[in-house]
């Protein structure tokens, strides 16, 4: 592949509903562009970008895959993102390297949750966009029922630069809207028709909306407006450039993936419409000034680079893939991680086709491409020259909330799936493995059951390791809520000198749940000697790691040491921490324990449409709905305290519920006592374990 200036490259990010064609639209631009020599097919795994095992057995993308195009004299590195909500973390790191998007809709589904979220994503990134209808071929297809569909939701601003032309119910042709004409496929050849009647009033009005944006890029243009004044096809088409740019005009367009109709014409208004990377801003700190430094993809400056993401793959290795922010970067480049503080030879540079590593001299600012092996590098880790070291923002990538337990099926493996859990991890910032020491466990969080289903599978078919994935138990607390008074002896005698150690104690609540327990002694006269008492709060420290109720840990618990005695020749330091904890039990246990269940302050963000069925779920998971706010884009939040144990597998409930559209987050808020139900099966939960 030869090399492209900043100015001929176009860095594109498809976006959509899962099942919208986003793959299958890449598919039709890599045969139009000659990298394929017949169209792959998603059902049969032959696809470029969806080229892991995983992805062909599942028939849908798992994670973003760069696919650059040469178009004529210009570069499109496609990035085909994933449609499922689960691996919104690839979608988000594909979005931050993007200079344009295509929001994908099929035409006969028509505006999904992940159109929403596409559109949302898009808002937030400033990214102007283009949106293509997918499946014009298939019955019941409607392009109007789309445009009306998202004229309903985002405004005046969606402008149909094409009107599908059908005969016999069959999708035939198309009329370019900017130079009111018809075309009609005749095999792989587009050839010149007549506008059919039924066009002409749709097609007046998709015209007019089109003038009138071009009036207002200008008072020049406003003026000729109004004066009645036409204007010529290349003015609508220069002036319509800066208005997609602006994100005040989103074209839409339509065809079929399967027949490559009007994906060729889709490639010409991505270089036509979509900017170039120097038309955007990118700005870093250089960290030897402590100054901003503005990299704006300019070529002339020196060269610096983020990776957005990284790919590890057991059979083809690891690769970084960059985006080249400033400069220009070459093979063999010594190249700084600013982020780890590491100077290392680039080697060899390529660009990906779906798996498939293209090896090129040099990358232009705002060009993308990947690096192998690279040391210690991470993803979101910025790449510059020691003598300006460049450090750019990370992106910033949704938090995961659905966890599980997971172990090793084979005890030996414990080792081998600890490496192949960091080397995922590394790979996908949605997913984390935290040790629960607590509950002697390991967690695994994702974005979704899918997700955790998804790695478990990729353990098991890329790095041979099988896991176990379950419900994981939940931090409980032990506490009490009455006073007690104890007095617990320790005396044996075995031949030689004996273990004898004898305290009274009084046990109360602290009302520090913050706190295991708060130990004092009120001896008086002797009656335990001083350097007994740390023996004591050694046994209380021990009992408050494992409680007597159910085995996890105890807190707001008060302890006094109050009277006891000893013997001159028996008492040692081990005889009195064993009557401590014989106290501590004894003493716990008579003055009322009770569990204690994290709550959780839980926000969710649902379409309004959605609030009375959230609401209604967070009653029946024992939540209290603390109040709505109200949300841009006609959406609600619900926040609510809720048990962390009915929050298990909301994230499947919240989608069924939502159609997909509602988003949560959490954190944890303080412990409440649990109700007797839950307590009692805790508590017998407990003791089968204990007998097993």
């Amino acid at each position: 592949m030869k090399t492209y200036t900043t100015d001929k490259i176009r860095n594109v990010v498809l976006l959509g509903h899962g099942g919208a064609g986003k793959t299958s639209l890449v598919e039709a631009m890599a045969y139009l562009s000659g990298i394929t020599s017949r169209l792959g097919n998603v059902a049969d795994g032959s696809t470029v970008s969806d080229f892991g095992k995983e992805e062909q057995k599942r028939g849908i993308s798992l994670s973003t895959s760069v696919v650059p195009i040469e178009w004529g004299e210009y570069k499109i590195n496609i990035l085909d993102t994933p449609g499922y909500m689960d691996f919104v973390g690839e979608v988000e790191e594909a979005v931050s390297a993007a200079d344009g998007a295509i929001i994908v809709v099929n035409g006969k589904s028509g505006v999904e949750a992940g159109t929403k979220r596409a559109w949302d994503l898009c808002e937030k990134y400033k990214l102007p966009r283009l949106v293509f209808v997918t499946a014009m071929d298939v019955d019941n297809a409607s392009f109007r029922q789309v445009v009306e569909d998202m004229s309903a939701l985002y405004g005046k601003k969606m402008a149909p630069f094409n009107l599908p032309i059908r005969e016999n119910e069959k999708f035939v042709g198309y009329v370019n809207v900017i130079s009111q004409t018809g075309n009609r496929w005749v095999g792989k050849e587009v050839v010149s028709c007549d506008v059919p009647d039924y066009n002409q009033a749709n097609l007046a009005i998709c015209r007019e909306t089109l003038v009138e944006a071009v009036a207002e890029t200008s008072e020049e243009m406003m003026d000729r407006f109004f004066a009645g004044e036409e204007f010529s096809e290349a003015e609508i088409r220069a002036s319509l450039k800066y208005n997609v740019w602006d994100g005040s005009i989103v074209p839409m367009s339509m065809g079929s993936n399967t027949l490559c109709q009007g994906v060729y014409a889709l490639l010409d208004d991505i270089v036509k419409y979509l900017p170039a990377p120097d038309m955007k801003e990118i700005a870093g700190i250089n960290r030897k000034t402590n100054e901003i430094y503005q990299a704006n993809y300019d070529f002339s400056k020196a060269k610096s680079a983020i990776i957005f993401k990284t790919m590890v793959d057991p059979f083809i290795g690891k690769y970084s893939f960059i985006k080249v922010c400033s400069g220009v970067l070459k093979a063999d480049d010594m190249i700084y991680n600013v982020d780890k503080d590491i100077e290392e030879k680039v080697g060899k540079l390529y660009v990906l086709q779906g798996n498939k590593p293209i090896e090129v001299k040099e990358l232009h600012a705002g060009d993308i491409g990947a690096i192998a092996k690279l040391t210690a590098a991470r993803t979101g880790n910025s790449l510059a020259t020691k003598a300006t070291p460049i450090q750019f923002g990370k992106t910033e990538i949704s938090t995961p909330y659905t966890y599980k337990a997971y172990k090793a099926k084979e005890k030996g493996e414990i080792d081998k799936l600890a490496q192949a859990i960091q080397k995922i991890c590394h790979e996908d910032l949605t997913l984390k493995s935290v040790n629960d020491a607590e509950n002697r466990q390991m967690l695994l969080y994702g974005m979704g059951d899918l997700h955790l289903d998804v790695v478990a599978s990729r353990l098991l078919n890329e790095y041979k390791v099988a896991i176990e994935l379950e419900k994981p138990r939940v931090a409980f607390r032990e506490t009490i809520r009455k006073n007690s008074d104890v007095e617990y002896k320790h005396k044996k005698q075995s031949g030689g000198s004996g273990q004898y150690g004898h305290v009274k104690m009084r046990f109360a609540p602290s009302g520090d749940l913050e706190t295991p327990y708060v130990f004092s002694q009120e001896v008086v006269g002797g009656t335990v000697p001083k350097n007994y008492f740390p023996a004591v709060e050694k046994a209380l420290q021990e009992c408050c790691t494992k409680g007597p109720l159910a085995g996890y840990p105890v807190v707001g618990v008060s302890a006094v040491l109050y009277d006891g005695s000893y013997h001159a020749v028996d008492s040692s330091e081990m005889a009195f921490k064993l009557a401590g904890i014989g106290a501590f039990k004894q003493g716990f246990m008579n003055a009322a324990p009770v569990l204690l269940e994290p709550i959780v302050s839980i926000k969710v963000v649902v379409e309004d449409a959605y609030t009375g069925s959230v609401m209604g779920d967070m009653n029946k998971r024992r939540g209290r709905v603390l109040g709505m706010n109200p949300v841009a884009g006609g959406k609600t939040e619900v926040v609510a305290d809720v048990p962390m144990m009915e929050i298990y597998g909301y994230s499947t409930d919240l989608r069924s519920m939502t159609g997909g559209t509602g988003t949560f987050s959490y954190e944890f808020a303080r412990y409440e006592q649990a109700p007797n139900d839950i307590c009692q099966k805790e508590i017998e939960a407990a003791k089968a374990n204990a007998d097993a």
